[in-house]
């Protein structure tokens, strides 16, 4: 197998891009992240998107975006893992390339979800859940990962304080960011004080629906050291797992396992650690997931990713920075796209682009990205060579 590495990344500015089709969105980050790299062909391509025929009407989204990206015929693929779906379509990509199938592989993720109303946003996003089990018996995402919520804050003492500080933290970090869909910081007082969703998750507990696209470059990294102009970031490790979707099957509901499994195998394919890592972009779906997610991690004990996010432990200049970009929270959350922006953000902040965002002397990053309540998660390590 072949080492991987990744040599451009392009985004555009993420919100409610109203005069931007799907088709649109997706080109502008693909050309983005071509530029970047410096090539003008690609062998193949894989795109994450979670459900654009609810959402737009539209399907076989392979044919349809490498023809108005103009690469057809190559080879391309249209990825679903619902919310992981950028995720997943990186490591096919990553896979296409280490296998030696493909030398150049472009792998984007894009969903427009406000061309519909909130009724049919909400239903579309349902299809990520237990359809028989969960939707039909009329619980959405906001609901269950307020189950998640009081459990962890039955079980661990986490409050709501706690929570509230991850809105606060992930919005000061989407401040500074230029492409952030909600580029502006809230107070603690004003997510506690938030209109209630599903108790105990309030309206600054979630991330928005959101128009938007993220596109990356990956070759052999050999390759990528002759051509690169600045550092050469390597994907050191790549994980996948899944769990049950209904929540209520699990062992435990406040542990997302299928993140612990994919980051363990991510782990030992880099040969690292949990401590080796310089910061990481996770989803942050909810403030309750972002606390989950760093304890599957292995960042923090099982019940102590709240007590950390309090402490300034995944601040900015803490012991693991954590959602950088802001997170879904901030930056926003247009599904197929979102796992592909993370690794945007880590090869930006592994190349010391982030400006007032940057971590010190970033030299490792993860990107972590789940679909529902963690019925699937992917997880990449990259890293400067």
């Amino acid at each position: 197998m072949r080492d991987v590495a990744v040599i451009g990344v392009g985004i555009q500015t993420w919100g409610e891009l109203w005069e931007k089709s799907l088709r649109d969105l997706f080109v502008e980050s693909a050309l983005n992240a071509m530029k970047d790299a410096g090539v003008d062909r690609i062998d193949s391509m894989y795109v994450g998107c979670m459900s654009s025929g609810l959402f737009t009407g539209q399907e076989h989204l392979a044919s349809l975006l490498a023809d108005y990206l103009g690469v057809n015929p190559a080879p391309a693929a249209r990825v679903e893992s619902a919310c992981c779906s950028g995720g997943l379509a990186f490591r096919m990509g990553f896979m296409d390339v280490a296998s030696g199938m493909s030398d150049i592989v472009l792998v984007g993720g894009v969903e427009k979800m406000t061309d519909v109303d909130g009724a049919a946003a909400t239903y579309a996003l349902a299809t990520a859940s237990d359809q028989e089990y969960e939707a039909y018996n009329g619980i959405t995402f906001p609901g269950l990962y307020a189950l998640i919520a009081r459990a962890h804050m039955q079980k661990y003492g986490t409050t709501r304080e706690q929570m509230a500080q991850v809105a606060v933290k992930n919005h000061e970090n989407g401040s500074t960011n230029p492409h952030a869909q909600y580029p502006f910081k809230v107070t603690l007082e004003q997510v506690l004080n938030a209109t209630m969703v599903a108790d105990p998750i309030r309206l600054l507990d979630c991330s928005p629906i959101t128009d938007g696209a993220a596109a990356a470059v990956l070759v052999p990294l050999e390759m990528a050291k002759k051509m690169s102009k600045g550092p050469v970031i390597k994907v050191a490790g790549s994980g996948h797992a899944t769990d049950t979707i209904a929540l209520h099957s699990r062992k435990d509901i406040t542990f997302i396992n299928s993140t612990a499994v994919a980051a363990e195998k991510a782990y030992k394919m880099a040969g690292v650690g949990p401590k080796d890592i310089d910061f990481a972009e996770v989803h942050d779906c909810f403030t309750i997931a972002e606390i989950c997610v760093t304890e599957a991690l292995g960042f923090f004990e099982k019940g102590r990713g709240g007590k950390a996010v309090e402490a300034g432990k995944t601040a900015i200049g803490g012991e693991i920075p954590v959602n950088p970009s802001g997170g879904l929270k901030a930056k926003g959350h247009p599904v197929g796209a979102t796992g592909v922006a993370q690794i945007h953000e880590v090869v930006n902040q592994l190349r010391g682009a982030c400006g007032k965002r940057q971590i010190k002397n970033a030299k490792r990053g993860l990107a972590q990205n789940m679909g529902g309540t963690g019925g699937s998660s992917l997880v990449h390590i990259l890293e400067v060579v």
